[in-house]
C-alpha cells in the first residue's frame, strides 16, 4: 500500500536530486538488504512531513502576532527569544501541560476522534507538494484529486466535534463548518479542474512544469486569473480565516466547535488550521505561481553562462532555489491572508453562503467552460 501511494522521492525523467536513491545506497553500503533499505527509507519522508508542517506553524503563528502588531501600531511579542520567536513554541508547551478536560455528558471517544479528523488529513496534503523537481514526497499521478479528497474530510471531524460536546453553541458551530466547508469546496475543485484541464494531468509536479517553459509568462495566474482569485477566496473560507470564521464567531457562539475543548485537543484545532493555510499558500504557488520555477528559467541562465545543466553544483542551486521559490511564494500569501484578517470585518454567514453559492459557483462553471473554449481554440496557449 505504502508502495502504490508512492512514500518516496520520485525522480522524474530529467536529471535532478533524487534523495531516495542515495540513502538506499547509503544503507547498502553498510551492508543493510535492498528491501530493508527500502522499510527503513519509508520513514524518513513521513517524519520530513510532519516536521516542516509544525516548523511551517510556528512561522506562521510569529509572523500572524508580528504582522498584527504591526498593523495596530504595537510591538507584538518581544522577550521570549530574540524577536519573540519562541513565543509559538512557548504556547505550544503550555497547552501541551494544561489539564485535558472532557465534558462529562459529553460522547468521549467522538469527543477525542474530532481534533484527530481534523488534523491528519491536513497533514498527509503536503505528501504532493512539490518543492522541487524531485523534492517531493509523493508524485501520485492524481496528486490534485488526493488533495481535494483528503480536504472533505475535515468538515466532518469539525462536525463530530460539536456534536460530541453536547453543548448547542458547538453543535451550532460545527453544523456552520460543514455548511461552510461544502459551500466552498465545490467552486474550489472547479478552478482546480480549469488548471487540470490546460496541463493535461493531475500531477502536480506536471502542472508546476507545464507553467515553467517561459518562466514568468509562462505561469497560470495569467491564464487563469478569475481561478486564481476564486481559489484564493475558497481556500481562505476552507481554512475559516477572517472573513470566514463564522464556525468560531466570538460574538456570537463563545468559541463555536472549540467551546469545550482545553489542552492539546484544543491545539490540534489550531495547529489543523494554521497548518490547512500554509498548505493553501503552497497549493497556490503550485498551481498558480509556478511552483519551484524561477521568474527566468534557471536553464536559461546556465545556457547564458556556458554551464552544463547536469554539473553538480548546477543541481545543487537549482533544487536550492526551487524550495526556496515555493516558499517564498507561499509565504507572499500567507503575508495576504494576515493582512486581511485584520482588515477586514467578518461577514455574516448568509451573505456568505450566498457569496459561495450565488457568485462564486456560477462564475467557476463560466470559468472552466471558457478554459474548455480557449483549450480547442489556442491548443499552444491553453494546453491543448
Amino acid at each position: 500500500m505504502l508502495t502504490q501511494l508512492g512514500f518516496s522521492i520520485i525522480a522524474t525523467a530529467s536529471p535532478g536530486i533524487d534523495l531516495e536513491l542515495s540513502i538506499t545506497n547509503a544503507f547498502q553500503g553498510l551492508g543493510v538488504p535492498p528491501e530493508v533499505a527500502h522499510v527503513l527509507w519509508l520513514p524518513l519522508p513521513m517524519l520530513l512531513v510532519l516536521v516542516a508542517a509544525v516548523v511551517g506553524v510556528l512561522v506562521t503563528v510569529w509572523l500572524e502576532r508580528k504582522i498584527s502588531a504591526a498593523a495596530q501600531q504595537r510591538i507584538g511579542p518581544e522577550y521570549a527569544g530574540a524577536l519573540g520567536i519562541l513565543q509559538p513554541m512557548a504556547d505550544g508547551l503550555k497547552l501541551l501541560v494544561k489539564e485535558d478536560v472532557i465534558p462529562a455528558r459529553a460522547d468521549g471517544f467522538l469527543f477525542t476522534l474530532g481534533p484527530v479528523l481534523v488534523l491528519v488529513p491536513v497533514i498527509l496534503s503536503w505528501l504532493i507538494v512539490p518543492f522541487g523537481q524531485n523534492l517531493l514526497i509523493s508524485n501520485v499521478g492524481v496528486g490534485i484529486f488526493l488533495w481535494i479528497s483528503l480536504s472533505s474530510i475535515q468538515p466532518i471531524g469539525l462536525l463530530m466535534s460539536g456534536y460530541a460536546s453536547n453543548n448547542k453553541y458547538s453543535l451550532l458551530g460545527g453544523l456552520r463548518a460543514a455548511a461552510q466547508s461544502i459551500s466552498y469546496e465545490i467552486p474550489l475543485a472547479l478552478s482546480v479542474l480549469a488548471v487540470v484541464m490546460m496541463s493535461n494531468s493531475l500531477s502536480t509536479v506536471d502542472i508546476v512544469e507545464q507553467q515553467n517553459s517561459v518562466g514568468l509568462l509562462s505561469w497560470n495566474v495569467w491564464r487563469q486569473p478569475v481561478g486564481f482569485v476564486i481559489f484564493w477566496i475558497c481556500a481562505l473560507a476552507e481554512c475559516e480565516r477572517l472573513p470566514f470564521d463564522l464556525p468560531e464567531a466570538e460574538e456570537e457562539l463563545v468559541a463555536g466547535y472549540q467551546t469545550e475543548y482545553a489542552g492539546m485537543k484544543f491545539a490540534l484545532f489550531y495547529l489543523g488550521s494554521y497548518i490547512n493555510l500554509v498548505l493553501s499558500a503552497l497549493l497556490v504557488s503550485v498551481l498558480y505561481l509556478g511552483g519551484w520555477g524561477f521568474p527566468i528559467p534557471v536553464e536559461w541562465l546556465a545556457n547564458w553562462l556556458g554551464v552544463s545543466q547536469d554539473a553538480p553544483l548546477v543541481q545543487i542551486i537549482t533544487g536550492s532555489l526551487g524550495i526556496v521559490m515555493t516558499i517564498f511564494k507561499a509565504y507572499l500569501l500567507v503575508f495576504l491572508a494576515i493582512l486581511l484578517r485584520w482588515t477586514t470585518p467578518r461577514v455574516r454567514i448568509d451573505q456568505l453562503l450566498d457569496l459561495g453559492w450565488k457568485f462564486l459557483l456560477p462564475i467557476s462553471l463560466v470559468n472552466l467552460l471558457i478554459t474548455a473554449g480557449l483549450k480547442l481554440v489556442f491548443p499552444v496557449a491553453f494546453g491543448g
